[in-house]
């Protein structure tokens, strides 16, 4: 009897042995895998009928701008962010709408986040109000940043083309802010009446030639002043505003930053995104279009001369 229990004890411990070493072989094959190759990669992540976007630079940084309506983007920081990595350096809110920022109080929960970079507009739902919440208890540093402002992580530079500074002065509460208001930054939660659309981060992402830029919900209504007012690039990809919208872009403005590619972030909805209207605008112009409803994540790779998606 002892004899049989030592026999099971043996085959047991060889099992173990076994069943380790392939979970350390599988372990040490990832590791490999998701080791830095020196090229950009952006991640449009499919989060439903909202946006969001994670960034891995050359130099293994990590940028998320929007978090979607839901968990989803947990999802596919997973699938895409190196699993040993739990830093995320910045975070953008493009602006406050649940579409947008709803994920990213689960990835503050889950990620030690450097920087959090959002407008001083707010409003009074739940979710913002959770957001903000979360951004304090993490003691997360905020950053306002307003048009021409720029950041890099290594040779990856990022530009601010909208919003501009006067114009968000001008459309939020004025008995909310005193006239030393131009000169600060990093203000939350300022009331206004004006579309949170209207505010959205327009981001224009350089790495040697490779160029593209994000928009957030920012549509025809803004792009006429971001003309006006900005110094607009020739762009490689494009995320499209407001998730196809009809009113989304204007010939103009597409004419004028030339998009090879367009990736439209978009899932179930009532509001028929994306809409025939845009869908035209990007085929007129030969330009490609890929939809996370229909590609899932969508990734676009960059040496910084080439690129691919």
């Amino acid at each position: 009897m002892s004899f049989e229990l030592l026999d099971f004890n043996i085959v047991f411990s060889k099992k173990s042995f076994i069943t380790g070493m392939l979970l350390g072989i599988v372990l040490l094959f990832t590791y490999l895998f998701t080791l830095p190759d020196g090229k950009l990669h952006i991640v449009f992540c499919d989060v439903g009928q909202g946006d969001a976007a994670y960034i891995r630079t050359p130099s293994s940084h990590d940028i998320l701008i929007d978090g979607g309506p839901n968990d989803k983007v947990l999802t596919c920081l997973g699938n895409h962010m190196p699993f040993y990595d739990r830093t995320i350096d910045i975070i953008v809110l493009t602006h406050p709408q649940k579409d947008h920022l709803q994920g990213l109080i689960s990835v503050i929960q889950r990620y030690n986040v450097k920087y959090f970079v959002i407008g001083p507009e707010g409003n009074e739902t739940e979710g913002y109000k959770l957001l903000l919440e979360n951004i304090k208890k993490e003691n997360i540093p905020v950053k306002n940043l307003y048009q021409g402002d720029e950041f890099s992580l290594g040779n990856v530079k990022f530009s601010v083309l909208w919003p501009e500074r006067n114009y968000v002065a001008s459309q939020l509460s004025p008995q909310l802010i005193d006239s030393s208001y131009l000169s600060q930054g990093n203000i939350l939660g300022l009331a206004t009446a004006t579309d949170p659309n209207n505010f959205s981060y327009y981001l224009h992402l350089q790495y040697g030639t490779f160029d593209t830029l994000f928009t957030g919900d920012g549509d025809i209504k803004i792009q006429p002043e971001i003309i006006r007012t900005a110094n607009l690039p020739d762009v490689e990809v494009l995320k499209f505003p407001h998730h196809g919208s009809k009113t989304g872009i204007s010939s103009e403005f597409l004419e004028l930053i030339k998009p090879e590619f367009s990736v439209i972030s978009v899932g179930k909805n009532s509001y028929g995104h994306p809409t025939n209207e845009a869908i035209k605008q990007l085929n007129d112009r030969a330009i490609e279009i890929k939809r996370t409803d229909l590609e899932g994540d969508i990734e676009v790779v960059s040496n910084g001369n080439t690129w691919s998606n």
